[in-house]
């Protein structure tokens, strides 16, 4: 079965990106720094931002 899913790029740079899918499952924020990719629940990359945030002071 072939569900259609949206996806937004959201942020990316040279060498990372961001995505951000949208299916009959829910959202997905796809990380993607060089060979390791996460998936995230909302919850999740959420809770990254703050992370990320948090380091850059």
């Amino acid at each position: 079965m072939d569900e259609e899913m949206d996806v937004e790029t959201i942020a990316e740079t040279e060498n990372f990106y961001i995505l951000r899918s949208e299916d009959d499952n829910g959202v997905v924020y796809h990380v993607e720094m060089g060979g390791v990719s996460l998936h995230l629940s909302p919850e999740e990359w959420d809770e990254l931002v703050v992370l990320i945030k948090a380091a850059d002071q």
